[in-house]
């Protein structure tokens, strides 16, 4: 829902669906656990509509460079930052599932989900395509700097891949 919102242009709204949906799917696993209802299929879905959702909010940006007219004007760059911040995004998740396959902890890193909820929904919330932009930007190098320092952990755990 905040993803089509935000295509229309409506960026405080959306952002305020997409703060509202983070605050709540941060808190089902928790609730989960707490209530000893954790199955390992909830933990899979859960992960995986998670993807979903944060690549739809990004789709939802990239249609507003393209029609909203007073973004259109930085339409190319605009659409570029979103793709690499949703190829960031979803590459420090897959870099953890990878790891957590092996075994191995990898809660590491600057940017992971929570941190990329509030930086983009509070860059949302300020009216201005040149905030956003910058938003974009920060999330575009600091998602791939997430998966560059999740790589090093892992590679030191396993022994820079002796193990």
């Amino acid at each position: 829902m905040a993803g089509a919102v935000l295509a229309y242009g409506a960026a405080v709204p959306g952002a305020l669906l997409f703060l509202i949906g983070g605050a709540f799917d941060t808190l089902d696993g928790a609730l989960a656990r707490a209530t000893n209802q954790k199955t390992v299929f909830g933990e899979f879905f859960d992960s995986t509509v998670d993807r979903f959702s944060e690549a739809v909010i990004f789709l939802g940006l990239a249609v507003a460079f393209l029609r909203v007219p007073a973004m259109m004007e930085h339409a190319v760059l605009g659409v570029a930052l979103c793709f690499l911040s949703m190829i960031g995004s979803i590459m420090v998740s897959y870099a953890r599932a990878r790891a957590e396959g092996l075994d191995l902890d990898c809660e590491v890193g600057w940017l992971q989900r929570p941190e990329r909820i509030i930086i983009l929904g509070v860059g949302l919330l300020i009216p201005s395509t040149n905030v956003l932009l910058v938003i974009l930007a920060g999330l575009a190098v600091m998602t791939h700097v997430t998966v560059a320092q999740r790589i090093m952990h892992v590679h030191r755990l396993t022994n820079g891949g002796r193990q």
